[in-house]
């Protein structure tokens, strides 16, 4: 069933939900999914909803249309001159704050990309969990070429793909069409058009069958040390492992390989509110 926050037409996110799986798009198509400062509130709004559901398990996100998945932001509304200095500079940040909130989420986010994945779509699509492609699918920075640097999106980037590799997109503004991206790492499957959905299917099913609390848990944890030292990072997941090792969901997996029959998992753990493990 589809929803609308009440803001009439500036409403271009949608949120739809099946069974355990939220499905959010961004609904602009005729902009090519260009994202305005508004637009990125709103989906910060509807992440924040599919976080505190405990039955949404995997939600999956997309953009409207057949011609873009995000063809980044929307420079002819972000550039009206109306705002301050200050004010814009703040307004910046909101992509940084929405690629936070898809990190702490504490729920398998799925890219599912077709068309054009450029600039802030780019940061955006790479910024999930992972990424499911159709072969139509086109990557690119093309921020170098209208005298601008892709500054926000370089942790997403360089995290989803080698630095150098990223570097290099972000120098030429070149794209890169779903094969590359697939051989590159940062999509993790390239799919015929006809077959996108049915491939995103697959992949929500698996991901909602598996025991929500460890999957935040374990997703909370990969996040947490993905850019840590490795004796750092060994630090932190030690005790992590213990409190994964202590949940109902481990003493049922255990139970359950161990009589030989499949498991029967909880509603999972209380939404996280500040998208740490140790709550």
């Amino acid at each position: 069933m589809a929803e609308h926050d009440g803001g009439g037409s500036a409403d271009v996110i949608r949120l739809e939900r099946e069974g355990p799986v939220a499905r959010l798009t961004i609904d602009r198509p005729a902009q090519r999914n260009a994202l305005t400062w508004a637009a990125m509130a709103q989906l910060r709004r509807r992440l924040a909803e599919v976080k505190a559901e405990a039955g949404i398990r995997v939600v999956v996100l997309t953009g409207a249309g057949d011609r873009a998945f995000c063809s980044g932001a929307d420079l002819g509304t972000m550039a009206d001159g109306s705002s301050s200095t200050a004010d814009l500079h703040d307004a910046r940040g909101e992509l940084a704050r929405l690629f936070r909130d898809l990190w702490e989420l504490g729920k398998p986010v799925i890219a599912r990309v077709r068309g054009h994945a450029l600039a802030g779509g780019f940061g955006l699509a790479c910024a999930c969990d992972l990424v499911i492609a159709a072969e139509d699918a086109i990557f690119g920075c093309p921020e170098i070429d209208v005298g601008l640097w892709p500054h926000m999106i370089t942790v997403p980037l360089t995290r989803s793909m080698p630095p150098k590799r990223a570097l290099e997109l972000m120098m030429t503004g070149r794209r890169v069409d779903a094969a590359e991206a697939e051989r590159i790492g940062f999509v993790q499957r390239v799919v015929p058009v006809d077959e996108l959905d049915a491939a995103v299917a697959s992949l929500t099913a698996t991901l909602a069958a598996k025991p929500p609390g460890a999957m935040r848990l374990g997703r909370d944890a990969f996040y947490a040390t993905w850019d840590l030292a490795a004796e750092d990072a060994l630090r932190l997941l030690h005790p992590m492992l213990t409190v994964a090792a202590s949940t109902d969901e481990a003493t049922e997996g255990i139970a359950a390989f161990r009589d030989k029959r499949p498991p029967s998992w909880r509603a999972g753990l209380p939404p996280a509110h500040d998208g740490s493990a140790s709550d």
